[in-house]
């Protein structure tokens, strides 16, 4: 089967595809370095349209009547998060962005799709985000399912509820894949073999710490026993000096007041500020980790770019390309690979 991915970041869904046994062909991806990144890391039949996907008219796709043909991949889904409230709206126009998705769906006609967007999505405009996506698919003749997706259950190690809308066009209604694993993967059992890092760490590739002693470790390693980007954030001694007070679990309400000054108001952080993940859970969300400083679980400093990559699911061998702050917002933009795959092998299934 053939897939085409648009807004494909980094390429967390065509590298869950890939492995699922699905020829990803064709991508679109506007930003010029998760467009990197993706090259970096596959080889494309019909190459990359790094542009504008309004801009984009599709090409002829050899080989489709062999096996079919499924379009995937996930609007923009920023002005749809639950911490957006500034942009959360009909206003955005990034939010509209999925009509270039049924565009280019209704262009080429697909056997099947899958939209992938935030849980938010539910809820943006009381829902009237879905209402419309669903009903113009129905329109163009897809039978369509939709269900939300908790990354946990499927031995990601990470707390990450994903929304999918998939449609077959013969007829046929989705059955959505059941949860694999009953207990979680945790923190440790993602970072324990990886290097022990410091603030502003700038390695691009190191060897592993130790060897791995779990079935997600292994899966993720590289098998030449090293790995890539690791790379921090360098915090200022303030940001640091927050840290040491944050136990596992907690955020910036344990940080004492007087490292807090220069906040007018406090109480009014975002509880996902200064959140410091804890060893034996899984991971909060891998979103905008920067800007919300997630912090090490056991180390005063951020989490590195391959951490939080693990805790996504990506391989170790996966290269992110562009400066720290576009890596670690193309991770974070991310939808785990091992997610995407378990999703593509029940729709080859069908």
């Amino acid at each position: 089967m053939i897939g085409i991915d648009l807004f494909s970041g980094a390429g967390g869904m065509s590298l869950g595809a890939e492995t699922a046994g699905i020829d990803v062909q064709q991508v679109i991806e506007s930003d010029k370095y998760a467009a990197a990144t993706y090259l970096a890391n596959n080889q494309l039949k019909h190459g990359m349209f790094n542009d504008d996907i309004r801009l984009f008219r599709p090409k002829k796709i050899a080989g489709r009547d062999n096996g079919g043909l499924v379009v995937f991949g996930g609007p923009p889904c920023q002005g749809f998060s639950t911490s957006n409230q500034r942009t959360r709206s009909l206003d955005n126009e990034n939010n509209w962005l999925f009509k270039e998705f049924i565009r280019v769906v209704n262009e080429y006609r697909p056997d099947w799709f899958i939209f992938e967007n935030v849980k938010g999505i539910l809820e943006t405009e009381n829902g009237v985000f879905v209402e419309q996506i669903v009903e113009q698919f129905q329109k163009l003749g897809y039978t369509v399912s939709s269900q939300l997706l908790d990354a946990t259950g499927f031995g990601i190690p990470q707390r990450r509820a994903r929304f999918f809308i998939v449609g077959n066009l013969q007829g046929k209604t989705f059955e959505f894949p059941l949860p694999t694993h009953k207990k979680a993967v945790t923190v440790a059992q993602a970072l324990n073999d990886l290097p022990i890092l410091s603030n502003g760490a700038s390695e691009c590739y190191l060897k592993y710490r130790k060897p791995a002693t779990n079935k997600y470790a292994k899966l993720l390693r590289n098998a030449d026993k090293g790995c890539f980007n690791n790379l921090v954030t360098r915090n200022g001694d303030l940001i640091i000096e927050r840290y040491k007070h944050i136990p596992q679990g907690g955020n910036w309400e344990n940080i004492p007041d007087r490292l807090m000054s220069n906040y007018t108001d406090k109480t009014r952080c975002h509880t996902g500020i200064y959140r410091r993940l804890e060893l034996n859970k899984p991971s909060v969300v891998i979103g905008n980790y920067r800007k919300n400083m997630l912090i090490h679980p056991t180390e005063a400093r951020g989490l590195s770019v391959r951490e939080a990559a693990r805790l996504q699911s990506f391989p170790d061998n996966f290269v992110f390309k562009g400066t720290i702050g576009f890596q670690q917002q193309q991770v974070g933009n991310a939808v785990p690979p091992l997610l995407a795959k378990v999703l593509f092998k029940k729709l080859l299934e069908s």
